[in-house]
């Protein structure tokens, strides 16, 4: 069975440049300080909402904490003036307390950001990784070597600070492409943030939000479920909502997990969870130069080692790591710049998975499908012709539509249908920000897969009209 849709079988502070306090009676200046860093925290965490997480069903529980419920994580998010305007958090750190094994997947852009040549370099020439960093406002894309020196010294300010390996600090950017990183401004928040670095919820929530740039909601979500015997645990947090397009987008994400696994297996199994999630979204159809998704596995839950892709244990680590993209991936199609709704594509009965994921992606990524949905008019055939130009082969005598339960063609022939039912459809989740399902069959394969995108309204044209301006 070819399918990508989920079938699945059963406080340490180092008071680094702290300020000066007066600590009240009865406490100690431990308790304090701790105290201190979790009213920070709590203050940026809650700067905006965090986003409905749909998880797909499956043998796990979801749980809070992001991409410090795992073991061996921390994590915090401040304001370190890289921001243009306000003051919303706009630096992220995400620390493991142990060697962790490290995986990413990149953009495929030509014109990669600076940060990204950096990272694929460092795994390169490391397997192992402590640290993510993660900078809004900047970019820092398309600016040449001045910008890539600029990462280099961010990585190794970080590394002295933690006291790890340069290699081992890896680090995202998002912003506006062309401009290179407030460094200063960057370098002189550093102590602060690796002071407010905390294994809590509130630490994982404020390093959400300040990854996030037009995204009116922050991403973040954990599950636990047993791999082998062994409960373990993978967070996640992602950023994006403009710019989203298939073979990555503008988005940005940090995974966790405290199971145990071999640097080959965990590298295939992420690139396989990134391919069915965050390549499988589109907002409209730009692709940006940032795009970077990094995975750490601390291996702290006591769990069997995976050494094999093909084992029982792969196999039920890599429904959790699906499940947890997918919910990070569906959020970011829902919160789409100017979006009133999150579209669905479930496409069945292809060859392959392959097949049934690049006619997912076509329908998602029509700008007329978007535009219908956002009218509210259930024109069906602008969903055919999509499919049609996918440039998967099918015969047209197999296509089968339905708008959630509406069926709207059946066997290649269209079939007669309440238009007005369809409409209300359509209109009753725009108007509640929910989400609109189109099945697609074409055949009796055994491959299917789902893409997600949103629709396309007015609002996204005057969002990203004036972007600089």
């Amino acid at each position: 069975m070819y399918s990508c849709i989920p079938h699945y079988i059963s406080l340490k502070l180092s008071g680094i440049l702290a300020p000066k306090i007066i600590i009240p009676s009865g406490s100690s200046q431990r308790d304090f300080r701790i105290s201190a860093v979790m009213s920070n925290l709590n203050e940026a965490s809650n700067y905006i909402p965090a986003a409905p997480i749909l998880l797909p069903d499956g043998p796990w529980k979801q749980i809070p904490g992001g991409v410090t419920a795992a073991e061996g994580f921390r994590a915090a998010g401040i304001y370190g003036g890289l921001r243009a305007k306000g003051e919303k958090p706009d630096l992220s750190l995400v620390i493991c307390d142990v060697d962790a094994t490290s995986a990413g997947a990149f953009t495929t852009n030509v014109v990669a950001a600076a940060p990204v040549v950096y990272c694929k370099k460092a795994l390169d020439v490391s397997k192992t990784a402590r640290a993510v960093l993660i900078n809004a406002g900047q970019a820092n894309a398309a600016t040449g070597d001045a910008g890539y020196q600029d990462v280099i010294e961010c990585a190794n300010t970080v590394a002295t600070l933690l006291k790890v390996r340069p290699e081992e600090v890896l680090i995202e950017s998002t912003g506006v492409i062309g401009q290179r990183i407030k460094k200063d401004a960057l370098k002189n928040s550093l102590p602060r943030l690796v002071n407010s670095l905390s294994s809590s919820i509130e630490g994982a929530d404020s390093a959400a939000v300040a990854i996030t740039t037009t995204d009116l909601v922050s991403k973040s979500v954990a599950v636990e479920s047993e791999v082998g015997g062994t409960d373990i645990r993978v967070g996640g947090m992602a950023k994006g909502s403009g710019m989203i397009h298939p073979n990555m987008a503008t988005m940005l994400g940090v995974l966790t997990t405290d199971a145990l696994v071999d640097s080959d297996v965990w590298r295939k199994m992420i690139q396989i969870a990134v391919n069915r999630s965050f390549n499988q979204i589109t907002v409209d159809g730009d692709t940006s130069t940032n795009d970077t998704v990094i995975a750490l596995a601390s291996g702290l839950s006591g769990s069997s080692r995976i050494s094999s892709i093909n084992c029982k244990e792969a196999i039920q680590l890599q429904a959790c790591l699906d499940a947890v993209m997918q919910g990070l991936a569906k959020s970011i199609a829902w919160d789409g710049e100017g979006a009133t709704c999150l579209i669905e594509i479930t496409v069945t009965g292809t060859n392959t998975e392959a097949e049934a994921a690049k006619i997912a992606r076509s329908v998602a990524s029509s700008s007329l499908v978007k535009a219908a949905v956002y009218g509210r008019d259930p024109n069906w055939g602008r969903i055919a012709c999509a499919a049609g130009y996918s440039g998967i082969n099918f015969h047209p005598n197999k296509l089968r539509i339905l708008l959630g339960d509406i069926l709207l063609m059946d066997g290649g022939q269209p079939l007669p249908f309440d238009r007005a039912v369809a409409s209300k459809y359509l209109r009753k989740a725009g108007e509640t920000h929910g989400t609109v399902s189109i099945d697609i069959s074409v055949g009796d394969g055994p491959g299917s897969c789902q893409a997600w995108g949103c629709d396309l309204s007015y609002e996204y044209v005057k969002i990203n009209a004036e972007y600089t301006t």
